[in-house]
């Protein structure tokens, strides 16, 4: 039995007959929570009523019951004359932190708590019974003690149940959420609903239910009604909650949702550009890899298959982030979002990199984070990687040529000066390189040199109009010297990102292709992740 001098909180609950009944009652009052299929609370049922009947002049004995139609079956059972109050929206026994039935709670007149305990204990009912009489002056009910048991454990309320509980917080937390919620009649279809309105990504989403959504907040500490950034093309101030909602739909799980924050807060940047990564005809989108500790506790592929399907991690958090750009930036396909031809990328690319498996440091470290946090980076790039074979190369030197010759092709073999790419090395070639105690700083400087091409071979002619025009160059006669001059596939080496992926069988490394780097296009950005405990 624990005594405590805590103010209860107030409430409102009718009883059978449809009258209201309130707390604090300006007596003490003995609240007791209880359901039907509880053998120990139907055990409890006549002590109740004997504390009713014993107290009633001067006391309040109410007893909460958690379903409706099991209130009814003890009413009718024990023939009840006590108070039973409908508490089968759970909200009472929520706020009163109910986790077994029965619970026994007595209050002074101010609501203040003097006594409470859980389940069946024979010493607990005799010793609260005595302090009822005490404090009204009344006799304690004859019970026939040797009928019960010394002891009996409860059941679990129903506040405390899957799924109810997570409603029961998402109802408490009032005005922690501010989206608009919309009730759907009992015949229509929540899943075809939301594609009717335009909210999915083509494939069905997760119903945002506000106990789903109190669930996915859970995964971070931060206000759900800060705004982490605003959305372009719509400008739209995108919330923690906002952000959550878009997880749940998804498929994410709670500890997901700082790093969807974190790659909302590195896309909205005005470097990153998001609009323009969305709005171009060229097949872009978001590229996110993850690094640091993070990327083992989420359970993210890193290993085979990294840059396909079947991990949740990976698939759910990049398409949150798109479902954000998608409901609350405004980018839809045919309308902002224009590409051409798009890519199957545009649904979600979000993989780790294998920092265990890596000759280099991570990508993260590189960029000036320590080694022990855990970061997220966006690309810009294409919606989808594509392949470098070479299974017969067997120095670095050869295989980083083979390598730059397969990144040349990047957006067109004759466009050189290029922006930025991401070279993912698979662990065979990345052992390959490692051998020959090649750096990564080695490894772009033999990608430049093996792409250089001289001027007169990248200028656009009868057998490719594509190629680097003078213009861009700022010639208009070039000489032959300047037309002799090596112009390598990148603007800077260090546009030639790199990091280790993939399965320990195969020799074949991948490359995501580039878009427009630098103010006119995309750079990309790094952002630290949330720790929660």
């Amino acid at each position: 039995m624990a005594s405590q001098q805590a103010s209860l909180p107030r409430f409102e609950l009718k009883d059978a007959s449809g009258a209201l009944r309130k707390f604090p009652t300006g007596r003490v009052t003995l609240l007791c929570f209880v359901k039907e299929d509880c053998p120990t609370c139907v055990m409890t049922m006549p002590l109740i009523e004997a504390a009713h009947c014993a107290f009633e002049s001067r006391a309040n004995v109410f007893s909460i019951g958690q379903e409706r139609d099991g209130n009814l079956k003890l009413i009718e059972r024990h023939r009840l004359t006590v108070p039973m109050l409908d508490d089968s929206a759970l909200m009472v026994s929520y706020a009163n932190d109910i986790e077994i039935v029965p619970t026994m709670v007595l209050a002074d007149a101010d609501g203040k708590q003097l006594t409470r305990f859980e389940g069946f204990d024979r010493a607990d009912w005799q010793r609260v019974l005595d302090q009822l009489a005490r404090l009204t002056g009344s006799a304690v009910p004859a019970i026939d003690w040797a009928s019960y048991p010394k002891s009996r454990p409860g059941c679990g309320s129903k506040s405390v149940e899957p799924e109810i509980a997570e409603r029961l917080a998402a109802q408490a937390s009032g005005s922690r959420l501010t989206a608009r919620q919309i009730e759907l009649g009992s015949a229509q279809d929540e899943f075809e609903f939301m594609f009717d309105r335009g909210l999915t990504d083509g494939l069905p989403v997760v119903t945002p239910t506000p106990e789903r959504v109190v669930r996915m907040l859970a995964g971070t500490r931060r206000d759900p009604r800060e705004i982490v950034a605003t959305v372009p093309p719509n400008l739209a101030p995108v919330t923690i909650e906002k952000i959550a909602v878009n997880a749940v739909m998804a498929g994410c799980k709670p500890e997901y949702l700082p790093t969807v924050i974190a790659v909302i807060e590195a896309i909205c940047t005005p470097e990153f550009n998001i609009h323009g990564v969305m709005a171009t005809t060229w097949g872009a989108t978001p590229v996110i890899v993850i690094n640091g500790p993070i990327r083992k506790r989420l359970g993210m592929n890193m290993g085979m298959m990294a840059l396909g399907y079947g991990t949740r991690a990976n698939a759910t958090i990049g398409r949150a982030v798109k479902l954000v750009l998608r409901n609350m930036g405004g980018a839809k396909p045919g309308e902002i979002e224009r590409s051409t031809l798009g890519a199957i990328g545009k649904f979600t690319t979000c993989f780790a990199e294998w920092e265990e498996r890596s000759p280099w440091e991570p990508l993260h470290v590189e960029r000036g984070f320590q080694p022990q946090e855990s970061v997220v980076t966006v690309f810009g790039l294409e919606a989808g990687s594509r392949q470098i074979a070479d299974q017969l190369s067997r120095t670095a030197h050869a295989l980083v040529g083979s390598l730059g010759l397969g990144l040349e092709a990047c957006w067109h073999p004759k466009q050189h000066g290029a922006g930025e790419v991401l070279l993912i090395v698979s662990p065979e070639h990345a052992d390959t390189i490692a051998r020959d105690g090649w750096s990564k700083a080695q490894v772009r400087g033999r990608i430049q040199q093996i792409t250089a091409r001289p001027l007169r071979e990248l200028l656009p002619d009868e057998e490719s109009g594509e190629g680097v025009p003078l213009k861009a160059l700022g010639l208009t006669n070039p000489t032959a010297e300047q037309l002799s001059q090596r112009v390598a596939k990148f603007r800077k080496p260090e546009y030639i990102n790199i990091i280790v992926a993939g399965g320990e069988a195969g020799k074949f490394s991948a490359v995501f292709g580039g878009w427009v780097s630098g103010p006119m296009g995309s750079s990309s950005v790094s952002r630290r992740i949330e720790e929660v405990p």
